[in-house]
């Protein structure tokens, strides 16, 4: 049965990906950008299926009017995702506490505002879902990495919190981490490099080094791939809280959980200090 998503950033990337699996699936799209006339092939192929609305994500009030709109064209909202963002790279003392912010505005709060504009639509239905694109960089840690690793930090630890206060309402919700795509992410128009001051040359420096060498490698993950992956989550009855996204993700995630049960563990002694 046909049912109603909301998807932020559809104009390129994994957002785009998404927007293609949804409405090949036969759904209905309220498809958001900062600019909607990237959306116009979408309108174009798809029709009516397709609504697309201007959205900044750091604007409140444009989230809840992106629901309304969405909600008055097809009459109701089953799916929200936000996949929305970008990332500011460099060692956190070379980066200008105005790109943190920045990062936590569009990132953190940019989704904070359509989950919050959604819900009472998916309250007032009794179901819903809510589908967080989040990050493998929600488990681990890499220099140079801080500002953008903390926001993916902080939207999983949200969404555990909110599936506990939304699960009796009928409203499930779902943070998907994958890793690396063969998208456009690693241009400058998603991504800023800070360059390394002497002292980071050998952390962060590495790191902002490898990505303009490289850019995302041919072996990272297909997009089409993780997006069929977020619609078939979309699809399950009783959904994960947090899902990693890829086998090499997987891996990493598994690596890393067990690294910090160990390290748990060596420091026990330490830990019951505080008893």
């Amino acid at each position: 049965m046909p049912r109603t998503f909301i998807l932020t950033g559809s104009s390129r990337g994994l957002g785009r990906s998404i927007a293609r699996a949804v409405l090949e699936a036969g759904h209905q799209l309220v498809a958001t950008a900062r600019d909607p006339g990237k959306l116009q092939d979408l309108v174009e192929h798809y029709g009516e299926r397709v609504l697309p609305v201007a959205l900044d994500v750091t604007d409140y009030a444009a989230a809840q009017r992106a629901v309304a709109l969405g909600v008055a064209r097809f009459g109701r909202l089953d799916v929200v995702i936000n996949n929305a963002g970008f990332a500011n790279i460099g060692a956190v003392e070379d980066m200008p506490p105005a790109a943190i912010e920045t990062q936590f505005a569009t990132k953190f709060m940019g989704s904070v505002h359509v989950i919050k504009a959604s819900l009472p639509v998916l309250r007032a239905q009794g179901a819903g879902h809510v589908i967080q694109i989040s990050s493998i960089g929600a488990r681990i840690a890499t220099p140079g990495a801080a500002a953008y690793y903390a926001s993916k930090w902080a939207l999983s630890g949200f969404v555990e919190s909110l599936a506990l206060e939304v699960a009796p309402l009928g409203i499930h919700v779902t943070a998907v981490e994958p890793g690396g795509m063969r998208t456009d992410f690693a241009k400058d128009s998603s991504v800023t490099l800070f360059p390394a001051s002497a002292p980071y040359a050998g952390t962060a420096g590495a790191v902002i080094a490898k990505m303009r060498a490289d850019g995302y490698a041919d072996d990272y993950a297909d997009p089409a791939r993780v997006a069929a992956l977020v619609l078939a989550v979309a699809e399950l009855d009783n959904p994960p809280v947090r899902l990693l996204a890829g086998s090499a993700v997987l891996s990493r995630g598994v690596d890393a959980n067990r690294a910090q049960a160990q390290a748990d563990r060596d420091w026990a002694w330490l830990s019951r200090r505080a008893d």
